[in-house]
């Protein structure tokens, strides 16, 4: 039985398991896009700060220093994993009605890299408990951090938890996200692996990825801004919402004025395309229903650029 906790608690809990990479001196061009670990002086001068991603402008300053080495720490590696035997790879044809179409694996490994890590998708699909243990164990010597999915509803979630039980000590819970699914997080492997198992349906496993894997790469990674922007915008129309649960609902940003940003709920929540078109993430809190057009509401920016 998964127990219930909060998103600020079940965040803290998995921040907890990203600790910091070590850090180490890297070769210049290889320190390109991993996070400075120590200020770098010319002089008396703070050239380049620790705490900030390392891009060409900072390759170019450290080279003009007569710098060929940046003291780093490395973008994470992120291993993401499918499991499920109703699960198809792209390009091959449905089997029946039960098939679907593997999705969760392409959309995490390139959100995964896109927070700064380096994500590897595991080209297999494991139908058991003995070939998801195996894939598991191959994939530890590479991985900083294990993202494992499965099938929509949740089908393939008892799977995955008793197979993460043998390798490690992970914790089974419900998020209080409304439409969410079980998550599963902890350690496996001897070096005691951070691994999160995400729900199966790819519109929540991306939400859950923002919320709590984003920050996890970012942490490991020792940046300072590990969270996406939360922004005020005013409500377009309606929305509903579970009391008792977080919602985070889909909709486009949008400014009328310079001064004033608004948001539009897509009208269909439970569409990939909708979440592809979604420029930002509406909150609302657990204690509330809903929030009516015309107010304020909090916003999770997914991207900084919006008409």
């Amino acid at each position: 039985m998964s127990e219930t906790i909060k998103v600020a608690e079940l965040a803290t809990e998995l921040l907890a398991l990203a600790k910091p990479l070590a850090a180490f001196d890297m070769p210049l061009l290889d320190a390109h896009g991993a996070t400075l670990a120590l200020d770098v002086s010319s002089g008396e001068q703070v050239a380049l700060k620790s705490g900030s991603r390392i891009r060409a402008t900072q390759i170019g300053l450290a080279a003009s220093l007569g710098l060929d080495r940046l003291p780093t720490r490395p973008q994470p590696r992120v291993v993401i994993v499918s499991a499920g035997d109703d699960l198809v790879e792209p390009g091959s044809p449905l089997r029946d009605g039960k098939d679907e179409y593997e999705t969760n694996s392409w959309l995490l490994t390139t959100a995964v890299k896109e927070a700064g890590a380096v994500g590897y998708r595991v080209h297999t699909i494991p139908e058991n408990a003995a070939q998801l243990k195996d894939v598991i164990e191959d994939q530890l010597v590479r991985a900083d951090l294990l993202v494992i999915c499965g099938e929509r509803n949740d089908e393939s979630f008892s799977l995955i938890y008793s197979v993460l039980n043998e390798l490690g000590k992970v914790r089974e819970v419900l998020p209080l996200i409304e439409g969410s699914g079980k998550h599963a997080f902890g350690v496996v492997g001897p070096d005691q692996t951070p691994v999160v198992s995400l729900p199966g349906d790819p519109i929540f496993a991306y939400i859950s990825a923002e919320l709590f894997i984003r920050p996890m790469i970012r942490n490991m990674m020792g940046l300072y801004d590990i969270h996406r922007p939360v922004i005020k915008a005013t409500l377009t129309s309606d929305v509903l919402s579970e009391v008792g649960k977080h919602s985070f609902i889909r909709g486009i940003l949008s400014s009328d004025k310079p001064e004033r940003r608004r948001i539009t709920p897509i009208e269909n929540q439970g569409d990939l395309i909708g979440l592809s078109d979604a420029t930002g993430l509406i909150v609302i809190p657990e204690n509330e229903g809903g929030a009516k057009a015309g107010v304020e509401v909090d916003v999770l920016v997914l991207e900084r650029r919006f008409n």
